[in-house]
């Protein structure tokens, strides 16, 4: 990890010293347009590295732009990858590297270990402060017919370097840094408490969670400040080191079915189901909620830390201005059992501290509605 304001201009330095020589970057129009991709490849340029750049990344990345970049990687022969923007560009380009480096479709790599060869070195340079991809080996990425998530974890995946520069983080639209940042804060709180929770990953969250909690509600009212900003994208790249040791649970089961049928945004969903999901699982890891709840300065015990914390997250949820209910999104009554059988079938939900059912999650989605 390499943070700082700034720190952007020493990509060039950073894939000479990992052997890049040609490079393709991934990244999206709206980062094109806020200049960071420019400087990026002067920056690589300036050292002699032979750049490519494709810009095709759309939100929830599908095959069809893995498959698209993949195109342009074989064409250039390339031998490293730079990943520059949101969560979706960074997973855009570790999915073009599973099949650039060991061939086959993204479905062959859906689950835990499967790459076949070792994997092109890759850079990863966020831009917002949210899926903390940047510290993950795993890539998201959907197939478009389907809207299904296939998560592809393989250790030879991981990045080389997060390039974490608070800079980049400010060009964000205050909605984009407002989703991204309570899906930063989810993944504090879920990755604390899963079934395969160890004293590393709670070290990570638990630093995340203090990072976030007391930075969110300033980059709202002062888009500008770069110590909040810096604050928020340290606390998001943490906690994704946090999922990388210990995954997710129920919140993030019941929000990809509310992308995948309402194109809500995903933090925006993750976001409003959280604290539903952190009163189900009081009666398992009250004594966990009460101290991540003890972080962010309330006064509690387990018996209530469950309750203190949905109020916590509840109050980001309200000051973050995204709507905090399902039916703001067209979700009605009818709408739940299918959800709920799309959440039930979502990986995460195996690793959520309280065994989730079918049933369960339409209880969880109707107190969300």
């Amino acid at each position: 990890m390499v943070f700082g304001n700034g720190v952007l201009a020493r990509l060039g330095e950073l894939t000479g010293r990992h052997g890049g020589q040609k490079c393709l970057l991934v990244t999206d129009p709206g980062i094109v347009a806020a200049g960071h991709v420019a400087r990026a490849v002067a920056s690589l340029e300036q050292e002699g590295v032979h750049t490519v750049v494709f810009d095709g990344v759309l939100e929830n990345p599908t095959t069809v732009e893995v498959t698209a970049g993949l195109a342009i990687a074989r064409a250039e022969s390339v031998d490293f990858l730079v990943g520059l923007g949101g969560g979706s560009s960074l997973d855009c380009a570790k999915g073009i590297n599973f099949l650039f480096s060991c061939g086959g479709e993204i479905r062959d790599y859906w689950g835990v270990g499967k790459a076949t060869s070792e994997m092109l070195p890759m850079i990863a340079i966020p831009t917002t402060a949210g899926t903390g991809s940047e510290n993950q080996s795993f890539a998201l990425i959907s197939d478009p017919q389907t809207h299904q998530k296939m998560a592809c974890g393989d250790k030879k995946a991981a990045c080389r370097v997060a390039l974490l520069d608070p800079e980049l983080t400010v060009s964000q639209p205050p909605r984009v840094a407002a989703a991204t940042g309570i899906d930063a804060l989810s993944h504090a709180v879920e990755s604390y408490v899963t079934t395969k929770r160890n004293p590393l990953s709670q070290a990570f969250a638990r630093q995340a969670w203090s990072l976030l909690c007391s930075s969110f509600e300033r980059i709202i009212d002062v888009p500008e400040d770069l110590e909040a900003r810096g604050r928020m994208l340290l606390g998001a790249s943490l906690a994704g080191m946090a999922i990388e040791n210990s995954m997710l649970g129920a919140a993030h089961s019941a929000a990809n079915p509310l992308t995948a049928r309402f194109d809500v945004v995903h933090g925006n969903a993750v976001g409003l189901l959280l604290s539903h999901v952190v009163r189900y699982n009081q009666r398992e890891v009250g004594a966990e909620y009460a101290e991540l709840a003890r972080v962010a300065g309330e006064t509690c015990d387990a018996a209530n830390g469950g309750e203190a914390l949905a109020a916590i997250i509840e109050r980001l949820l309200e000051k973050s201005g995204l709507p905090g209910t399902l039916t703001a999104y067209g979700v009605s009554e009818a709408d739940i059992p299918s959800l709920a059988e799309g959440a039930t079938a979502q990986w995460t939900a195996q690793f959520n501290p309280r065994e989730v059912t079918h049933g369960e999650f339409e209880t969880i989605y109707r107190c969300a509605l």
